[in-house]
């Protein structure tokens, strides 16, 4: 594998896992009804050691890449010449810190739930606001350099609490018929509904970025030009999938939640669940899939000249 295909890769998984770190954590403290119904100490440790694993291969990939060497040549030297001489190099130790805080605060859940989520919350937005350091919102210089890069980490926030909660939601409705009873099923349906504001509010913050991000990148005057680059491509893939993630998200908020609630009274739940689940678990894999293209589109040039 190359290094260039090796960096997609390491940013799509370490996107993932901090969206996983940062939205998980979140999105207990908003459904404090369903806290107990996973375990959450093992899922925020996880994501946390998780993460600072790809930080390190992630690392050792951009250095192999900047000495122009293969990664199993790739020296100390070189590291330590991106920690110590590169911005993106203490935004990369700052996330180290981050993700630190989630694995400590993870231990904390069990005795002081909400001091430890927030403390996890908060490692995870920092882990996560470290990740434009090191693609095209810390490009820019002046006034518009730091209204891009301000754009960029608030999309990804917003981003991480989306990804969150889908992973959330699709482990609550995927639990097996035989350890679930009327109560997981009322707390399922309150954290689905309670969080609808909150996912109002996560989607303008991603549309109102995006459309600033991609006014600083491409430009008004090009964006007629998107389709005859790779760039423009999977940005509009990416949009795509967005406008089908909303779709999905509506059809669960407005007909497959309320049916489910309707269902639970009537103790005939079993096909409500299984429509949810299906819904949840293909807005997730959307959500993969976009983050996928992001990791892609963070490697290339937002140009829009001929291929």
């Amino acid at each position: 594998m190359s290094l260039a295909t090796l960096d997609v890769v390491v940013r799509f998984a370490l996107y993932l896992d901090l969206a996983l770190a940062f939205g998980m954590a979140f999105f207990a403290l908003c459904a404090p009804q369903v806290r107990d119904s996973l375990p959450l100490p093992r899922l925020l440790a996880s994501a946390g050691l998780t993460g600072i694993v790809l930080s390190i291969l992630g690392l050792a990939v951009l250095s192999a890449s900047m000495a122009g060497v293969p990664l199993a040549q790739v020296d100390a030297e070189s590291v330590s010449m991106v920690l110590t001489g590169m911005s993106l190099g203490t935004a990369w130790m700052v996330r180290i810190g981050g993700l630190a805080l989630v694995v400590a605060a993870a231990r904390l859940v069990p005795r002081r739930p909400t001091t430890a989520l927030w403390a996890a919350s908060f490692g995870g937005a920092v882990a996560v606001g470290g990740l434009p350091w090191a693609g095209h919102g810390a490009m820019g210089k002046g006034a518009i350099g730091w209204l891009h890069l301000a754009a960029d980490i608030a999309h990804l926030l917003a981003a991480g609490i989306w990804v969150g909660a889908l992973a959330f939601l699709l482990l609550l409705v995927a639990r097996p018929s035989a350890r679930t009873d009327p109560a997981h099923l009322w707390a399922t349906h309150r954290a689905l509904d309670g969080f609808s504001l909150v996912g109002t509010v996560v989607v303008a913050v991603i549309v109102v970025t995006g459309v600033v991000n991609a006014w600083l990148l491409v430009g008004a005057a090009n964006i007629f030009s998107l389709p005859g680059t790779l760039y423009g491509q999977l940005l509009i893939a990416k949009l795509l999938l967005f406008a089908v993630m909303l779709g999905f998200a509506a059809v669960n908020r407005y007909r497959l939640t309320p049916a489910f609630a309707a269902r639970i009274d009537a103790r005939d739940h079993r096909g409500a669940v299984v429509a949810l689940r299906v819904s949840v678990a293909l807005e997730t894999g959307c959500a993969a899939l976009v983050l996928a293209l992001v990791a892609w589109l963070g490697t290339l040039q937002p140009t829009v000249s001929a291929m």
